[in-house]
């Protein structure tokens, strides 16, 4: 399955229990955390989420005075098997789409994962990807 999803890029202290914090009012608020990806610097870090209710994790984060930014993401289902990326990544360049970030989970116990892509042109994408 492929979808687009709304992801939220917050940016906050790169301190113990910043975080913690923001998960757990979004955990208060029973919004659930599909997918993360955390990219730190010496004094902030920016913290990718993928939620199931973009809309009410925006006023959670509102409330907790975080700057928030929101874009548009590709989400996809991968198998979990050897060279499963490299064939997405082959497909795209084949197509002329440039991939402007990816974060992906899979397990050992699973058959499947999942795949965040950021790239310059989402519909093409999804064509070049279905």
């Amino acid at each position: 399955m492929i979808t687009i999803e709304k992801q939220l890029a917050i940016f906050m202290e790169n301190r113990p229990g910043a975080l913690a914090r923001t998960c757990q009012a979004l955990s208060a608020q029973r919004i659930n955390i599909l997918a993360m990806s955390i990219l730190d610097t010496v004094d902030h870090a920016v913290v990718r989420l993928v939620v199931d209710k973009p809309n009410e994790a925006q006023e959670v984060l509102a409330r907790l005075h975080a700057m928030v930014q929101t874009r548009d993401v590709i989400m996809m289902d991968v198998s979990n098997e050897l060279g499963a990326v490299a064939r997405i990544a082959e497909r795209l360049a084949e197509a002329g789409i440039n991939i402007e970030y990816a974060y992906c989970t899979g397990s050992p116990s699973h058959s499947a994962g999942a795949l965040v892509l950021r790239t310059n042109d989402l519909e093409a994408t999804i064509n070049a990807l279905s």
